[in-house]
């Protein structure tokens, strides 16, 4: 018997036959990955968003202490800052739009849409500083 006639048979010993059921349940495996990952991206995302709202929110609270209410010049310039961060059907009712007095309670109520219409409320509460 020659040098190649024992790799053959070595060769027929070990091969084995698979299974379409092996390769299956590697490609689910790789499915189920995929989902998991695109279904956290996704949460990642509102996330950040959730994020960027809230910053807002703090910067034109801060606004309103100053003034002792959301002047009609701020409440379109945080409408457009929103809509630039994704947000959808903004409503900003129970907001203090009439100036109020030194140390009485502010308002700033954000709600809007994000996303697959999922709904994000912003509410903060302060004390007009002027």
């Amino acid at each position: 018997m020659n040098l190649n006639g024992i790799w053959k048979a070595a060769d027929e010993e070990n091969r084995q036959e698979g299974s379409i059921g092996d390769l299956l349940s590697v490609g689910l495996c790789i499915l189920a990955m995929i989902s998991v990952t695109m279904a956290f991206m996704e949460c990642a995302g509102l996330v950040n968003q959730k994020t960027a709202i809230s910053q807002t929110a703090r910067e034109y609270i801060l606004r309103m202490e100053t003034v002792g209410y959301l002047t009609y010049a701020d409440e379109e310039e945080l409408v457009g800052k929103l809509a630039a961060e994704g947000v959808r059907e903004i409503n900003l009712s129970g907001t203090t739009r009439d100036q109020v007095g030194y140390g009485s309670e502010i308002v700033l109520k954000i709600v809007g849409k994000i996303g697959k219409d999922y709904v994000v409320e912003e509410k903060r509460v302060s004390t007009a500083k002027h």
